[in-house]
């Protein structure tokens, strides 16, 4: 049984790791809450400014003595035993808390509870719900793993029936959530670090689904095989939603305008539920949107104030973002990391009128490099050129048997104009060398490549 975090009203709470996406808006959620939050991370960062403007003590580098005098601990998954802060205090015998039994703690006794979960789409899906709910006239308590400047941030602590959060099937944390309706958007290869293939994947699914109440609902996106498996499977009420005739919920009279923004009716088992027009661009998105309207509609939301919400939706900060416009060249930032995110990103750029694609992707982990390696290969094929940084071990220590300069021969193979860059400065250098006025650069990644966007803004045009 894990420590409950209610057991610890109105103490101290320090986070391990408080920088990561999650770990941070859980803090300043807990500090609204009214507990004392501290916290720690490796590296200073954007985030862990953030909090500390916000009055929570964060210090940067991780040693025994910041855990001293906390009534409990938060860690996450990425933050093993041996960590300093860990041990001191299991030495002291302060209650530590895993992240996701926090989440779970937090959405457990909401009559509404979403959790959404695949492997990609979450935290788009997530925001979509955030905005739909909120302009709909709901007041849901909300935790994104990424930040959406209409709730100002990550988090929201709203009334006691809705709670939206994404469920992240990472080493299984998604299982100690507590959702009355789980929303699967997609099944499909990563984290093979930690699962052996991709129907142990699916198996974990199986087991989320099945925390699901009776009187709950399983919504999944039914042109997956195993995405719709399971949900079809699911001891409770089920909902899918697609392009395939045998989808529940389907987008009829859909068209894309030029730079690929969909406009459709939602038709639910022939009934039409209202005419919708997006914002952001590509399929991805509009499916996304579809597992919204089937949330919305489950929970009685009235229909033209989702549909007028999703209009105004823009997407969260990281996913398709613009962040500057330097030579006359277009600057995107992506938080896609797999093959299938990075695909969908770079058909969005590629639908933007432009002269040459550049696309930057830093690699996230060794493990998911080498285990995703062929399909990598097959990811770049829209970008003119492609520029790869060195990859980010994140949690792992670099096995030695898996470096950047290894993908360039099966990529030109395949004729992608490919190259290592290694660094972000070497990487702006190249890019200022070669861009020109007109075109289009995005970077990928889920680990800091939004640094390598940041100092490119920052440092303006270039004369030429």
């Amino acid at each position: 049984m894990a420590e409950n975090i209610f057991d610890h009203k109105g103490g101290r709470a320090h986070f391990i790791g408080i920088g990561g996406s999650s770990m941070s808006g859980l803090a300043g959620y807990l500090q609204e809450l009214g507990y004392t939050v501290t916290g720690s991370d490796r590296t200073a960062s954007h985030k862990t400014e953030h909090l500390q403007e916000r009055g929570i003590r964060v210090s940067i580098g991780q040693r025994a003595e910041n855990v001293h005098g906390a009534d409990v601990i938060v860690y996450s998954a990425a933050i093993s035993r041996e960590n300093p802060e860990r041990a001191e205090a299991e030495r002291l015998g302060i209650p530590q808390i895993e992240r996701c039994d926090l989440i779970g703690q937090l959405m457990e006794g909401y009559p509404f509870a979403i959790g959404v979960s695949g492997t990609h789409g979450k935290t788009t899906t997530t925001s979509m719900l955030a905005q739909a709910f909120m302009q709909a006239g709901a007041d849901p308590t909300i935790h994104i793993g990424g930040e959406l400047d209409f709730i100002g941030g990550s988090t929201r602590v709203g009334g006691d029936h809705d709670f939206i959060c994404e469920a992240c099937e990472y080493n299984a944390s998604f299982l100690h959530f507590k959702p009355t309706v789980a929303i699967i958007l997609n099944i499909d290869e990563d984290h093979l670090d930690f699962y052996k293939d991709i129907d142990d994947i699916e198996a974990a699914f199986v087991k989320y689904a099945a925390i699901v109440p009776r009187d709950g609902w399983v919504i999944a996106w039914g042109d997956d095989e195993r995405a719709r498996r399971v949900c079809l499977n699911a001891d409770c009420n089920h909902m899918t939603y697609g392009l395939g005739e045998g989808c529940m919920l389907r987008p009829e009279n859909l068209v894309y305008d030029e730079q690929g923004r969909a406009s459709f009716t939602a038709v639910l088992d022939g009934v039409p539920l209202g005419d919708f027009h997006l914002n952001v661009s590509s399929e991805a998105n509009m499916l996304d949107a579809l597992a919204v309207i089937c949330a919305a509609h489950i929970r009685g939301l009235d229909m033209a104030k989702v549909a007028e919400a999703l209009a105004n939706f823009i997407g969260a900060h990281r996913r398709f973002e613009l962040t500057s416009v330097t030579d006359g060249v277009k600057c995107y930032t992506d938080y896609g990391h797999n093959p299938a995110e990075i695909k969908n990103a770079l058909k969005i750029a590629s639908m933007q009128p432009h002269r040459t694609l550049w696309s930057v992707w830093q690699p996230h982990t060794y493990s998911r490099t080498k285990t995703l390696f062929d399909q990598f290969v097959e990811t770049f094929d829209l970008a003119d050129r492609l520029l790869i940084t060195d990859i980010m071990g994140a949690r792992e220590v670099d096995p030695g048997d898996i470096k950047s300069e290894m993908l360039l021969e099966p990529l030109r193979a395949r004729g992608v104009n490919a190259l290592v860059t290694h660094t972000f400065d070497g990487t702006e250098a190249f890019l200022r060398e070669h861009w020109q006025p007109g075109d289009i650069m995005i970077s990928h990644g889920c680990g800091d490549i939004d640094l390598l966007n940041e100092q490119i803004a920052n440092h303006g045009d270039t004369k030429r």
